[in-house]
């Protein structure tokens, strides 16, 4: 019944696509513009403690706006477009492994400000998609950071030092896939992956659906 509303609202109302504004197939991004996100090479972008770190795309143009209406502007059901991206990115990689996938969290005073992290709904949106677990309770972020675009690379490090905390009885065994929106040091992934290896989960790997440097 619910669902059925919701069709028929669409319908009265047509949704225009976030990026063109064209109502034509009545959905938050239309084919063409999400056609238009192109992707890297399916290999490694990059090594961080020993861990592939692997990056969708590069942050321009519309993946950069869906980026950005998806964390700051409230554009929620764009979670499903950038999870779409990154799930036939990783499917290119992975050899039909299952995967527990761990968004990047945020603070609770920040995640209970913003009323979601965005990260989350796409991990959610990545797990339905594709045959991967999602986990949202093995690591939480217990430390307030400053936002890490205007810090250089020591400064982010220094920044989210201590950020983390594991809770090892919530891991289910599977290798760890680290998922965030943006890669640009890799300091976050690199954090991370610390606190996992401190706690003695090693099997981990990272896929960001960006990063601002093609490598």
């Amino acid at each position: 019944m619910y669902q059925r509303l919701l069709n028929l609202l669409d319908w009265i109302y047509k949704k225009k696509c976030y990026f063109c504004k064209s109502s034509k197939e009545s959905v938050k991004m239309c084919s063409k513009c999400y056609e238009q996100m192109e992707y890297l090479k399916a290999a490694p972008n990059r090594i961080i403690e020993g861990k592939k770190v692997y990056c969708a795309g590069i942050y321009e143009k519309n993946i950069q706006k869906l980026i950005r209406g998806l964390k700051y502007h409230n554009q929620r059901d764009l979670a499903y477009y950038l999870a779409k991206f990154m799930a036939k990115y990783f499917s290119k990689i992975n050899d039909g492994k299952n995967f527990e996938v761990v968004p990047v969290p945020i603070f609770p005073n920040r995640e209970k400000k913003r009323k979601y992290n965005h990260m989350n709904l796409v991990g959610e949106e990545f797990c339905k998609i594709t045959p991967n677990t999602l986990n949202t309770n093995l690591i939480k972020r217990i430390k307030d950071t400053k936002p890490q675009y205007k810090l250089k690379r020591q400064q982010r490090l220094a920044n989210l030092a201590g950020a983390f905390k594991v809770d090892k009885s919530a891991y289910c065994g599977k290798t760890v896939l680290l998922i965030d929106d943006i890669c640009t040091t890799g300091s976050t992934f690199e954090e991370m992956i610390k606190e996992l290896q401190k706690n003695g989960i090693s099997d981990i790997i990272c896929l960001a659906a960006t990063t601002p440097f093609e490598q």
